[in-house]
């Protein structure tokens, strides 16, 4: 089968052609950063189905091989990969995802600006003297502000926050110091650990400093892969940001 891996902020994925239902192990041996492509998870791209009121159908797994409701820096992979190789015929198009009709816009330099859906925030927890402020877009995200941000602080929270039982489903952990103009912040990925940028991140972190207000509608959220630009309209996020080519192969049977 042949792939393409691409990236966004440093977000790397490998990128099939409707790959239909992926078994957990083969999802983990594509993502295996030693003994496969390497990725932090796995996106498929098709047709959507006629009638859907989209021109695209995206798929995604975490390198785990569990199965993701949605990625923003994946969505504008997809975008970019579905433009490219004209399987829509404008830059601007419908993208049907496991939480719904995305809207995506491809433009110049590899940027792509993405529809992420609704935010809702919930009510704010506290585990272990800390407070962490719920919220999601399309997935589920715990955001905690912080004076600094450190390695030994992400590695050592994250993975207690994204299976605690508080969160039984699991959770994205997101780290956040409030800059000037913008928002620092570093994320621990449900599924995947620490990453370098993660677009629905971004998005409820902005939704978060917004309500509390440290932020304004439109912000820049700064991550270890790049800047992303949240915008938040009535209760939709939008992010954009780049989607880049890494390389092409093909996986072995």
């Amino acid at each position: 089968m042949e792939f393409v891996k691409m990236e966004g902020l440093g977000n790397d994925f490998v990128v099939v052609d409707d790959p239909g239902k992926l078994s957990e192990s083969t999802v983990q041996a594509w993502c295996d950063r030693r003994l496969g492509v390497g990725a932090d998870g796995v996106l498929g791209v098709s047709p959507a189905d006629p009638g859907s009121g989209a021109e695209i159908r995206m798929q995604y797994w975490n390198a785990d091989g569990s199965a993701a409701e949605m990625c923003g820096n994946g969505l504008r992979c997809v975008a970019r990969y579905a433009f490219d190789r004209s399987m829509v015929t404008d830059n601007a198009f419908v993208v049907a995802t496991a939480t719904g009709l995305k809207q995506v816009e491809v433009q110049d330099q590899g940027m792509v600006r993405v529809q992420l859906g609704s935010f809702a925030l919930g009510e704010p927890i506290e585990i272990e003297g800390r407070v962490y402020h719920r919220a999601s877009v399309g997935n589920p995200h715990a955001v905690t502000f912080v004076d600094e941000i450190s390695h030994e602080l992400v590695n050592d929270l994250g993975p207690l926050i994204e299976t605690h039982e508080r969160f039984s489903a699991g959770v994205n952990v997101e780290f956040v110091k409030v800059q000037a103009t913008t928002l620092s912040m570093r994320v621990w990925e449900r599924g995947v650990g620490e990453t370098l940028a993660c677009g629905t991140g971004a998005a409820a972190v902005a939704a978060v400093a917004n309500a509390l207000g440290e932020a304004n509608d439109s912000v820049t959220v700064e991550l270890l892969g790049g800047n992303l630009d949240v915008e938040l309209v009535d209760d939709q996020a939008w992010i954009t940001g780049p989607a880049s080519y890494v390389f092409t192969g093909v996986l072995a049977d």
